[in-house]
């Protein structure tokens, strides 16, 4: 839905929050095991976007929106 690099917005359908978490998930019949795509989350949201991915299977990690841009800078 969006990407941490550029929108802050929370990914919840119709949620116009500022985002705090990201949610790291793939769909193994698609992507590669080691690919992530992103969903951000505002607090409200984190729970049931999550919820979404994980019962399908796709959900890979939960982090801070800071934390995960942390990591996006020490990689580069």
């Amino acid at each position: 839905m969006n990407s941490p690099e550029n929108a802050t917005i929370c990914s919840a359908k119709g949620c116009r929050a500022a985002a705090v978490w990201v949610l790291a998930w793939n769909n193994p019949k698609i992507h590669t095991p080691e690919r992530r795509k992103t969903w951000l989350a505002c607090e409200e949201h984190r729970e049931h976007l999550s919820q979404f991915l994980g019962v399908r299977g796709f959900l890979k990690d939960v982090v801070s929106l800071e934390e995960w841009q942390r990591r996006s800078a020490a990689d580069r």
